[in-house]
């Protein structure tokens, strides 16, 4: 027993050994090499660069392309170029790039950090979840049988075709007996549904609505919503202005609601970041931001960057969200849990 335990009392001081000469190795290549802070002065830049488009996004103009909109959707990811000029900075032995890539990571933690953990609670008594469907589908029935599985009480499709509407509705019939379609969104409910109408979100057709649902704790407003598509072209950068004014028009209806507690349900194809959709962000909270556990991406389904289909609430307590598994969807769906 006693020389087991000597034995690998060695073995481990061997290894603590080995690993101190590395990095002693390391230390003293650096000892005296003035180069190391003449070095890296682009990667240092690169850095200080970062740092600034992070804290200074929302003053990225959108006059040309909406590229401050732009940034703002994919801004959780430049925080990727940190470990990467971190490993550039290591290999070009820059003491210079090393202290200002402390910036970046500082900046980025203090913006997306607290999305890191996990901040569900148990309780609630509502499970709400919201998948935009793709007009192209190919199984609804079997994508209405994963989100039943879901557990949700409340259901918010978007992007429905007249064409598959009646294969959803069987589908979800026996689970949902209350639901309304308003032109392509639709709301599936295990509770009375009452006032349901289409919302003029200044498209032409309808893409969104709101209903009252009846639930035991309480009536909840509910509204749906497919905002605009946006699309990224080399000649007209981010083009994203019909989604923006929907947007606010979908913010104002939400606002002028006399119900004070409301629940927002779809792709609103923009982030919590983007400063387009402040007439909604500025009013509501995300479950995900309040509830949930990492970033949530949903969108695209085959390798999810941004999360752009969203569950929001007002004058309701979010208690957890999550990203359900994947359909023949280019998009997620999603869940929560809330408190009425």
């Amino acid at each position: 027993m006693t020389r087991a335990y000597v034995a690998e009392t060695g073995n481990g001081s061997a290894e603590g050994e080995r690993s101190g000469s590395r990095v002693r190795r390391l230390l003293d290549g650096w000892k005296g090499d003035p180069g190391i802070w003449r070095r890296g002065l682009v990667l240092a830049g690169l850095g200080v660069l970062i740092a600034l488009v992070m804290l200074v996004h929302a003053k990225i103009p959108n006059r040309i392309g909406n590229l401050g909109s732009l940034t703002e959707t994919f801004l959780p990811w430049l925080g990727l170029f940190v470990p990467v000029l971190l490993g550039l900075a290591l290999w070009r032995r820059s003491a210079t790039a090393l202290i200002a890539l402390v910036l970046p990571a500082v900046v980025w933690l203090n913006l997306f950090g607290g999305l890191i953990t996990d901040k569900g609670s148990k309780g609630g008594n509502l499970v709400v979840a919201t998948h935009n469907v793709n007009a192209d589908n190919p199984d609804p029935a079997g994508t209405a049988r994963k989100l039943i599985a879901s557990g949700a009480d409340v259901l918010a499709l978007e992007e429905l075709p007249g064409s598959s509407v009646g294969a959803y509705e069987k589908a979800l019939a026996g689970t949902y007996p209350h639901h309304s379609v308003q032109g392509t969104v639709g709301l599936w409910s295990k509770f009375p549904l009452s006032e349901a109408e289409p919302v003029d979100i200044r498209m032409g057709w309808t893409r969104a609505m709101r209903a009252t649902v009846s639930t035991p704790a309480g009536q909840v407003k509910v509204y749906v919503a497919h905002m605009p598509s946006v699309r990224v072209k080399l000649s007209a950068g981010f083009t994203a202005r019909q989604r923006d004014a929907s947007a606010d028009a979908l913010g104002d209806a939400i606002a002028s609601d006399p119900l004070k507690k409301v629940v927002l349900l779809g792709d609103l194809n923009g982030t919590m970041n983007d400063r387009a959709l402040n007439n909604i962000t500025s009013q509501m909270r995300s479950t995900q931001g309040a509830a949930g556990n990492g970033f949530g991406f949903t969108w695209p389904a085959a390798f999810p960057m941004a999360r752009i289909d969203q569950i929001m609430v007002k004058g309701v307590e979010p208690k957890s969200s999550w990203t359900l598994g994947r359909t023949p969807s280019d998009h997620l769906p999603i869940a929560a849990r809330l408190k009425i």
